[in-house]
């Protein structure tokens, strides 16, 4: 997906906070949960998400959604990650 296409598409669904995110590489995130749902592009690279048993990898050109208090890890690519989230 392009992205902005992503773009018309956030902000029809509601989601008034756009940002672009950046993770070094082969970095990761321990289980969390955010008060936020974020729908998300990848931009460059790719994030691996883990929700309860099931993992879920992401590339460039992907969009992941994540509800809010959905408790996840994360863990980027050899060359990180860079993606533009929606959150509301």
């Amino acid at each position: 997906m392009e992205r902005d296409t992503f773009t018309e598409i956030l902000a029809r669904e509601g989601f008034k906070e756009v940002v672009t995110v950046t993770r070094e590489p082969g970095g990761f995130l321990e289980m969390h949960m955010h008060p936020f749902e974020a729908k998300a592009l990848i931009l460059s690279g790719d994030l691996c998400l883990q929700t309860g048993d099931e993992d879920q990898c992401y590339r460039t050109g992907q969009v992941f959604h994540l509800p809010a208090g959905k408790p996840h890890s994360e863990q980027y690519g050899l060359e990180g990650v860079t993606y533009l989230v929606g959150r509301r």
